[in-house]
């Protein structure tokens, strides 16, 4: 088979890990940060912006809308804003590469406009669920067409939506989010009522902006045409990235590990509960509030870790975080189950049957399950792994790897720029023992 070009991680064991990096931006609060920047009035100012090609992608269709968006530095953003109905028909589809989360958002904000617009992605965003989105936009009045169900989608303008009441089947920021930025641009009252707690980025930057929206228990609402203040913006390093070097320091021999301005939402730290839950060593200090956001420094340490069942109402809290999960699951004591992470399998990867590939890969027993899995810990082999092109994957098995018994190839590692561009560098600041090589070309 051919690797089109991707690359591959080569890690060595050693567990000689310590030390105190950055990670990057959240990358929920900077696709927020764009969008919500270009339909205010005025200039928004964004610090902290996670530089990597899912939020580019997002800036880049904001772009493609007449928006001006300039980069004043890697990590700053200038957005002007054009005000709630100043968007602009794009010249051609809009490409959003291998995100989700944009894909998903922009549908709402898209179905409020005067223009018709298509979305696409690459292979991996093609064959995500799109109708989950689809379904409520179409009962506040949009017109969205998905195709079987996924990208590319079709949004057709000028049409007048209606607020609703939305009672969410699944546990989805996405869904909620999507379904709020609609409700900007209708009629009345737009609610969602969650099943679970999930993340709030949206609610809580739409306030910062100058929307009013109320949030009871499960329910949050807003009513349409509500206009947007441009405002300053400093997003917190992101709990999904920061999860990387953190369970590398639980699984250090040699000292600490420690993330500055890390953000802690309590609708994100859910992985922090699950790692505690399995004996980790965890922290916070210098606690602060930036953008109504919570931030700390979070510290690990060199941890004894034991299986455990997985709590269900952590898993929405930290279903990005799971394939950390299932990796240290692999080194825990005893064994783990994880149950009711359905969702994992329509991520950028099916999360669960390529966890479990890889740590079989590894000599891990572990046993797949329809929601989750069964793990149970022991040592880890070397050998080689394939991350299926999914970012979290890569990164997961990497760490993994430090204590594996022999080194560990990861192929398909070029998606880590969407999420964590400098991963490798910044796991080499702590010492793991990891490089990344260009794919070894193999002929069918």
């Amino acid at each position: 088979m051919s690797t089109n070009g991707n690359s591959r991680f080569v890690v060595e064991p050693g567990r000689e890990l310590s030390g105190t990096v950055n990670v990057p931006g959240d990358k929920s609060i900077s696709h927020r940060s764009l969008m919500l920047g270009a339909i205010a009035n005025g200039r928004t100012r964004v610090k902290g912006f996670l530089p990597g090609e899912d939020c580019l992608a997002t800036l880049a269709a904001m772009q493609a809308m007449g928006v001006s968006i300039e980069r004043s530095g890697e990590t700053e953003v200038l957005i002007d804003g054009v005000g709630l109905h100043g968007l602009q028909a794009p010249a051609d589809e809009i490409d959003l590469g291998n995100s989700g989360t944009a894909m998903r958002l922009m549908m709402g904000l898209l179905a409020g406009q005067e223009f018709d617009s298509t979305m696409t992605g690459d292979e991996s965003l093609s064959v995500r669920p799109m109708e989950r989105v689809a379904k409520p936009l179409r009962e506040m009045g949009a017109d969205v067409a998905t195709t079987d169900g996924k990208p590319p989608v079709n949004v057709r303008g000028q049409q007048q939506l209606s607020g609703i009441e939305y009672k969410m089947p699944m546990a989805s920021a996405q869904v909620k989010s999507a379904v709020l930025l609609a409700g900007l641009y209708a009629a009345g009252e737009t609610a969602v009522v969650e099943p679970a707690v999930t993340r709030d980025h949206t609610e809580r930057m739409l306030r910062g902006f100058g929307v009013q929206v109320d949030v009871e228990g499960s329910r949050a609402s807003l009513h349409g045409g509500a206009a947007l203040t441009a405002i300053d913006i400093t997003v917190p390093a992101d709990i999904s990235s920061a999860t990387f070097p953190l369970a590398a320091g639980c699984l250090s021999q040699a000292g600490s590990v420690s993330i500055k301005h890390a953000g802690i939402n309590p609708t994100r730290t859910g992985v922090l509960d699950i790692l505690q839950l399995m004996g980790a060593d965890l922290s916070r200090s210098d606690v602060s509030e930036t953008g109504g956001e919570p931030v700390a420094t979070l510290t690990s340490k060199a941890s004894v870790l034991k299986g455990c069942e997985i709590p269900g109402e952590l898993v929405p809290l930290a279903i990005d975080e799971f394939p950390m999960v299932f990796a240290l699951a692999a080194v825990a004591e005893g064994e783990t189950v994880i149950s009711g992470a359905e969702e994992l399998r329509a991520k950028e990867s099916d999360r669960i049957s390529a966890m479990v590939a890889g740590l079989q890969a590894l000599g891990v027993d572990v046993e797949e399950r329809p929601d989750g899995a069964v793990i149970r810990g022991g040592s880890v082999s070397g050998g080689v792994v394939d991350s299926l092109g999914d970012h979290r994957i890569a990164m997961a098995f990497a760490v993994l790897a430090s204590c594996a018994e022999a080194p560990v190839e990861i192929l398909n590692v070029a998606n880590v720029a969407t999420s964590f561009p400098g991963f490798v560098e910044c796991m080499q600041a702590i010492g793991l023992k990891i490089r990344q090589e260009p794919a070894v070309e193999q002929s069918a």
